[in-house]
């Protein structure tokens, strides 16, 4: 099974790369990174596949919130946390929050709709995204395709202790997760604080 996942990714890497960086990114990138270090993916044409995937997929989430009002409104009943955090790094950082959203977690896809319920400038989002996009490929793909055998290394020990390394994974994600929430409601708890005394 393993064998034919690696060669269904071989041989249509570039595509499930652009996919996979719509939808997500930074593993899909760490997988380029090493293919090109092996010889399975050209390094240049990887990093290009990877941050045209990524733009898009801001550029899709963007425009959901900019036209599509109803379901922008259905996420913000279930993750109104969220919603009301992207608001505060907007309104506290301007544009380099939008450089920034992709490097963070849970944020990476309310970040561009928040934006796009605002009246901020498609165009000014779009080439902050596409500058952000391409920089996201080259400093995750690139130090994948030069650290390429210690990945390897390290993926075949997972492999060979997996009873070890996958509590120690769910622990470290969910520990990351945790204190993002954590700062996510302070950060809502004072700007209510900060209204309330208004």
């Amino acid at each position: 099974m393993e064998d034919l996942f690696i060669g269904w990714l071989r041989e249509y890497g570039y595509i499930v790369l652009f996919a996979w960086s719509i939808l997500e990114g930074e593993l899909g990138l760490v997988m380029a990174g090493i293919m090109s270090h092996t010889g399975d993916m050209f390094l240049p044409f990887a990093i290009v596949v990877g941050a045209l995937g990524g733009f898009v997929g801001d550029q899709i989430y963007f425009y959901i919130g900019r036209f599509n009002k109803s379901y922008i409104h259905n996420k913000i009943r279930s993750q109104r946390t969220k919603f009301a955090f992207a608001h505060i790094l907007l309104k506290k950082y301007g544009w380099p929050i939008i450089f920034a959203q992709r490097y963070m977690y849970g944020l990476r896809t309310v970040i561009p709709m928040a934006i796009g319920l605002t009246k901020y400038s498609a165009r000014q989002f779009a080439i902050i995204n596409f500058i952000s996009a391409i920089f996201w490929a080259c400093i995750t793909i690139i130090p994948a395709y030069f650290y390429g055998d210690e990945l390897l290394n390290l993926i075949r020990w997972i492999k060979s202790h997996w009873y070890f390394a996958i509590p120690l994974i769910s622990f470290i994600v969910i520990t990351v997760i945790y204190n993002l929430n954590k700062f996510e409601r302070e950060l809502v708890e004072k700007r209510r604080n900060r209204r309330n005394l208004l």
